[in-house]
């Protein structure tokens, strides 16, 4: 263990004798300062009941760590929100001694302000900016605070080319494959951190695992019991995914294999989902009518979103991700004809074009995120999302 080899304090390590105490008489957070620090450098750990001077491993009393309160301290005394702080209770191997570990990951959205109330002629609310300096905490100069700004635009810049360059790429290949003009549903993820250069490639194996295991949870995360997802239609190619460049690919793309489907698992946590929405979505009633534009399947959109999400989710966990993703998705086409949603009615017995929709000829990307600790409930509210955003555009409502 770290306290009984006495590894000293650094810069991504604190040790703390007690737990953390509430914001003093209202106005500061110790524990909100200790993490936004570490948050605003390069990340690190909180390891509470061991003594700082001599690494004493003297241990915590479980009942009295209420991790819901520190975790709304969090949200109460630190600007911008921070999403990934973890918080655990880990107790020796002999169960006489726990400790509370709070693992803080290097954020994206630094500089985080710590806010408080300072009594000066009268009560007024102060900010400051903390870092860790070696063994201890300092707070940022101005110069150092345009710095980190400037260091989280460069940040934001580079992620959002990143995902935009991966939608694009996407995009104009499924496209370019389509048999004919079709209305598809994309969605690419991206972690908002990057992977350690040491991470083992993904496996075959593992590819194929994590595939089916994201369409079992996506099947538990509705009651549509009638639409086959993207995911369900790569069963015939689910065991062979064939390689590219650093990344596994399962598609049905060429040879075509009924509805077009093609999904991407990257070495890096990066993820893709395009599915043809036009496929056989037209309606058989009434007989022989159609309206110009292409029709999109709004319970294949709805299944793909809920795809999308779980597949993100299910690689960030293998690969032991650290960050949420980001997501990118929208429904595409190189037509410039109107998009027409397709509603089923009855349980699945009978479809038709949504009264009163609009037909639009573009549909705007929508993002959200889905965090590798999401649970199903959170990966089910994060595919609504997505699904809203997109039906909303076309002026209706769609449930997962």
């Amino acid at each position: 263990m770290a306290a009984e080899t006495r590894l000293a304090e650094s810069d991504d390590l604190d040790w703390k004798e007690h737990l953390p105490k509430p914001p003093y008489d209202g106005r500061w957070n110790e524990l909100a300062k200790d993490v936004a620090a570490m948050a605003n450098t390069r990340g690190g750990l909180l390891i509470f009941g061991v003594t700082d001077e001599d690494t004493k491993p003297v241990g915590i009393d479980p009942a009295q760590a209420n991790v819901a309160q520190y975790a709304q301290w969090l949200r109460n005394h630190v600007q911008p929100y921070l999403a990934d702080v973890y918080f655990a209770i880990l107790t020796s191997p002999d169960a006489t001694t726990s400790f509370l570990v709070i693992d803080i990951p290097a954020s994206p959205m630094a500089p985080h302000h710590v806010y408080g109330t300072a009594a000066k002629d009268k009560d007024q609310q102060a900010a400051v900016v903390p870092y860790r300096d070696r063994d201890h905490t300092a707070w940022m100069a101005e110069y150092q605070i345009e710095r980190a700004y400037r260091d989280r635009f460069t940040r934001a810049d580079d992620a959002q080319h990143a995902i935009d360059q991966l939608y694009t790429h996407t995009r104009d290949d499924v496209l370019a494959e389509q048999e004919e003009p079709s209305a598809w549903f994309i969605a690419v993820t991206r972690p908002q951190r990057p992977l350690p250069h040491t991470t083992p490639p993904l496996t075959r194996e593992a590819a194929s695992m994590l595939c089916g295991n994201a369409r079992a949870i996506s099947e538990r995360l509705t009651r549509d019991r009638y639409t086959i997802s993207p995911l369900h239609t790569l069963e015939s190619v689910l065991s062979t995914p064939r390689p590219g460049l650093r990344r596994w690919v399962f598609s049905t793309l060429s040879p075509r294999m009924g509805r077009e489907i093609h999904s991407e698992l990257h070495h890096d946590g990066s993820t893709v989902l395009a599915a043809n929405l036009t496929w056989r979505a037209w309606p058989r009633q009434p007989a022989g009518v159609r309206t110009d534009g292409l029709p999109v399947d709004t319970d294949i959109t709805a299944a793909a979103c809920r795809d999308a999400l779980a597949q993100a989710r299910e690689l960030a966990r293998h690969l032991g991700q650290d960050s949420s993703c980001h997501v990118q998705a929208a429904i595409t086409t190189f037509e410039s004809q109107p998009l027409i949603p397709i509603v089923t009615h009855g349980g699945g017995d009978f479809r038709d074009i949504a009264d009163r929709a609009r037909h639009p000829r573009r549909i705007q990307t929508v993002t959200t995120q889905v965090n590798p600790a999401d649970d199903d409930e959170q990966l089910r509210a994060g595919a609504q999302e997505l699904l809203t955003d997109l039906s909303n555009q076309f002026g209706i409502n769609s449930h997962l």
